[in-house]
C-alpha cells in the first residue's frame, strides 16, 4: 500500500510543467506589531510587495510587545517562536520589529526598504532547484523527491493568511489612536512533518473562508526555504 502510494504521489509529481515548478515565490516575512511605533512604514512597503511577480510577503505579528499595554489581535506566540529561531540561526543577538526575513537567508530592518529590495532583487535573481510540489483533490500537498535534499531533511509548514487590507484601530499603548493598517496579515502556522527528499504528501487541515494558503519546505530551525508554494484561489 505505501509503494502504491508513493508511486501515485511520484506519477502526479511527474505531471507538472517544468516552468511553473522551477519559480516559486520569494517569501518575505515581516515580523511586526500593533503595539510598535516604528511599523507602520514597514507594514506599508512590505504590504505593497504584494503587487510584485513572484513575490510573497508575509505578516507575523509578535506578542512581547504586547506589556506595553496592547495586546496585538494578530499575535501568537509560534509566531514568537519562529522569529527566534531565526534570530539564533541568523546571528541577531535579540529580536526586534519590524524586521524583514527573506527566503529564511537573509535578514534586515524593516525600515530599510532600500536594503530590504536589495535583498528581495537578489532572491529573485539566485537559481534554485526546488523539488516539485502539488495540491492533491483529496486534501493533501505533494512534496516530491530531490537528489540533494538539505542536510538533515526539512520540515514542512503551513501558512494560512488573509490577503486583503486590514485595519485595526489602537485604543492603548505606543500607538494610541493610530489605526494600523496591513495586508497579508499571518492567521495561521502548522508544522505538517518532515521531508527527508522522497516523495511523501502532508494532510492541509481545514481553512477558514477567506484566507489563503501557502506551504513552505524550510530547512529545520528556522534555516533556508527551500521550495514554497501557494495554492490557488478557489
Amino acid at each position: 500500500m505505501r509503494k502504491a502510494a508513493f508511486s501515485f504521489i511520484a506519477l502526479a509529481l511527474g505531471a507538472l510543467s517544468t516552468p511553473a515548478a522551477a519559480k516559486p515565490p520569494v517569501i518575505v516575512e515581516l515580523f511586526t506589531a500593533q503595539g510598535c511605533s516604528a511599523c507602520s512604514k514597514a507594514n506599508a512597503h512590505v504590504a505593497d510587495l504584494a503587487d510584485q511577480d513572484r513575490i510573497l510577503p508575509l505578516i507575523f505579528s509578535v506578542d512581547y510587545w504586547d506589556y506595553l499595554g496592547w495586546t496585538d489581535t494578530y499575535a501568537r506566540p509560534e509566531f514568537s517562536e519562529r522569529q527566534k529561531a531565526y534570530a539564533r540561526r541568523l546571528g541577531v543577538r535579540e529580536v526586534y520589529t519590524p524586521q524583514v526575513v527573506v527566503e529564511g537567508r537573509h535578514q534586515v530592518g524593516g525600515n530599510q526598504p532600500g536594503k530590504v529590495d536589495a535583498l528581495v532583487k537578489q532572491a529573485l535573481r539566485t537559481p534554485v532547484d526546488p523539488p516539485d510540489m502539488l495540491y492533491m483533490e483529496n486534501g493533501k500537498i505533494a512534496v516530491g523527491s530531490s537528489s540533494h535534499p538539505p542536510r538533515g531533511g526539512a520540515e514542512v509548514w503551513l501558512v494560512r493568511y488573509d490577503p486583503r487590507k486590514v485595519e485595526v484601530e489602537v485604543t492603548k499603548g505606543d500607538n494610541k489612536g493610530e489605526t494600523i493598517e496591513e495586508r497579508n496579515v499571518v492567521r495561521q502556522l502548522v508544522r505538517l512533518g518532515r521531508w527527508r527528499g522522497r516523495a511523501t504528501a502532508f494532510r492541509l487541515p481545514t481553512a477558514e473562508d477567506g484566507l489563503e494558503t501557502v506551504v513552505l519546505v524550510q530547512q529545520k530551525d528556522g534555516g533556508r526555504i527551500v521550495a514554497a508554494l501557494k495554492q490557488p484561489s478557489r
